[in-house]
């Protein structure tokens, strides 16, 4: 049985982190570009129905696969019996299926490289080794889901010349990707749903466009041409400014307050704030995908819930 990881890993520092968050529109785009995985989404997915609920109920089982400790082989189990029936052929004649493990572990791909973006753009960047070390630790967080390990590159500098091989060769611009970058009607974040609607709608035009300006100096050079994305030495010099003034800011906030609560309670467990079986949190109701969804292996429904 393959090991978990634990609070001394830097996957458990990063991870849970809420400056994830601000790299959802990347991650979402970056996993869609991948033929099959677009065309997945494209034909099963209604992720574009609620966005915000899908994403957040997601944070739980995903990052539980991290969190949880001697539990997180049977979250695993969980995560990958999502995908079991997403499958068909995409409008090319291309047969895909989400398990396909050159498809799952691109998608898990994009996960390991959220540590690394956090640090590079919103915090303290990370040094060769660091990297090497979240790398290592993302391979041992794939092996418990039980996939081949045929796609998955050796080492650090392996992935590096992977993940360009991807950006470069394989990723496409698709309707999925077309379509999860489209965010001109999304709803009140959830942070913010006290705020009436005509504010909301107010906020909501600054607020897209800094999100796609983030998203954009996330991109490495060859998505954004694939894209048609303009990014100057202006553009990143200030967003090098900006994430040095966040992470100053981040630094300031409580340490319990930075992690989603998966995470949160992973680490009270880890410093023995809650005992060790304590039940794991799942998601509130507010994330639940509709009544008429709920039995769709599809989606995550807490398995305690009626």
């Amino acid at each position: 049985m393959p090991e978990p990881l634990g609070p001394d890993s830097l996957m458990w520092r990063y991870f849970g982190d809420w400056r994830g968050l601000m790299l959802a529109l990347w991650a979402g785009s970056m996993q869609n570009m991948h033929p099959q995985l677009g065309a997945g989404v494209e034909d099963h997915s209604e992720f574009f129905d609620e966005r915000w609920e899908r994403l957040y109920r997601s944070l739980y089982p995903i990052g539980g696969v991290v969190y949880d400790g001697p539990r997180a082989a049977e979250t695993a189990r969980l995560v990958r019996g999502f995908h079991n029936d997403i499958k068909g052929v995409d409008k090319q004649g291309r047969p895909y299926h989400a398990l396909n493990p050159e498809t799952f572990f691109w998608a898990h791909s994009t996960f390991l490289v959220m540590p690394i973006l956090i640090a590079e753009r919103l915090g303290t960047p990370m040094t060769e080794a660091e990297k090497a070390q979240v790398y290592a630790e993302g391979v041992q967080w794939y092996r418990l889901y039980g996939m081949s390990m045929r796609p998955v590159p050796p080492d650090w500098p392996s992935f590096q010349r992977y993940w360009d091989h991807m950006c470069r060769d394989v990723l496409e611009v698709n309707k999925a990707t077309v379509d999860v970058r489209d965010v001109s009607r999304i709803g009140t974040p959830p942070l913010l749903r006290w705020l009436p609607d005509p504010v909301w709608r107010l906020l909501r035009p600054p607020t897209i466009r800094l999100m796609h300006w983030l998203t954009t100096g996330c991109y490495d050079p060859p998505i954004r041409e694939k894209l048609g994305l303009r990014w100057t030495r202006r553009d990143e010099l200030l967003l090098t400014v900006v994430g040095r003034v966040f992470a100053a800011a981040w630094s300031l906030v409580p340490f319990r307050f930075r992690y989603h609560p998966r995470a949160r309670a992973a680490w009270n467990r880890a410093q023995g704030r809650l005992p060790a079986d304590a039940p794991l949190v799942e998601t509130p109701p507010r994330n639940y995908p509709p009544l008429d969804k709920r039995g769709d292996p599809k989606h995550y429904f807490p398995a305690n819930v009626t």
